[in-house]
């Protein structure tokens, strides 16, 4: 099996361009048990972005497959999506809960069948148009088997039952971590599905202490500690825990990084976050791979394609 930092130049040669991503060197992620996702994140503690919405760039919009595509031209990938329903129930990418911003359409997504959302076309940053279609999450699923980790945020009014049945369906339980804001929802969440993996809101060991209060196990959480820089008892404490830590540079930190150097997401990887959030997912995941790089850092879950 290939190991990734001794590819991490090769890599960053292939990243140099921002389209036709199809010929590039991809790094993909191979998961085929929960038990591997584990391993991963708690034994190999190996460094890794997800990219927000799957990343954005010129004629790549969020939520799309061939924004995904991209994403893991640049490093081993988790892709944060967004579910939502249709007024049929079937479970499409889109942050928000109308059309406009983010396709050709208007109105509510819950106001249009999904045949009827396919007459539409997806839009990138800059609003410009593409050709690229709105997917559901069973294509996602399928889609990001052996190749990425996903974090799926459950958008209000989709029911947990459905995306469950869509996990299930799609044999995606080894790659896929369901995202909560808070204890109630984990433990909603918890008792459809214990086996499959929780991203907690925890800004502190209150949040965890309070998952263990509700009888919760947290084997199989990611402790998703904010957009500022955690203090460093909360990482102390997820540390001792062993509980992988996500931090969200989107927003304010990657501003920072890009006014004042890529490095900070070096540091941060440093002080032992395992996970950033990014919506410079490229820039981010140079960082990652060089940390890996510097640090001799391997994984048997990751190769290149």
């Amino acid at each position: 099996m290939k190991k990734i930092f001794t590819l991490l130049f090769v890599g960053i040669l292939f990243i140099s361009c921002e389209n036709k991503t199809a010929s590039y060197q991809k790094y993909l992620i191979e998961l085929n048990t929960t038990a591997d996702l584990e391993s991963l994140l708690k034994d190999e503690k190996y460094p890794l972005v997800s990219a927000h919405r799957g990343g954005s760039a010129k004629g790549f919009p969020e939520n799309c497959l061939e924004t995904f595509e991209r994403a893991v031209t640049f490093g081993p990938t988790i892709i944060e999506t967004d579910i939502i329903m249709t007024k049929d129930s079937v479970l499409v990418l889109m942050h928000d809960d109308k059309l406009d911003r983010t396709t050709t359409g208007t109105g509510f997504v819950s106001n249009y069948t999904y045949s009827e959302l396919q007459e539409f076309y997806l839009k990138d940053y800059q609003k410009t148009k593409t050709s690229y279609k709105i997917p559901t999450l069973d294509e996602a699923l399928q889609w990001g088997k052996g190749k990425v980790v996903y974090t799926l945020d459950v958008k209000r009014g989709v029911p947990y039952e459905k995306v469950i049945e869509s996990i299930r369906k799609n044999n995606a339980e080894a790659y896929s971590i369901v995202i909560t804001y808070n204890a109630n929802q984990a433990r909603a969440f918890h008792k459809l599905a214990s086996d499959i993996w929780l991203s907690v809101s925890a800004n502190g060991k209150e949040d965890i202490l309070r998952l263990k209060d509700y009888k919760m196990s947290t084997d199989k959480v990611v402790a998703f500690v904010g957009t500022a820089e955690p203090s460093a008892q909360t990482v102390a404490y997820m540390k001792s825990q062993n509980i992988p830590m996500i931090l969200g540079t989107l927003g304010n930190l990657d501003k920072s990084a890009k006014s004042n150097g890529d490095q900070l997401y070096y540091s941060f990887f440093e002080k032992g976050i395992q996970i950033l959030s990014a919506d410079r997912n490229k820039e981010a995941a140079q960082q990652a791979l060089k940390f890996a790089n510097d640090n001799q850092m391997q994984s048997k879950f990751i190769n290149m394609q």
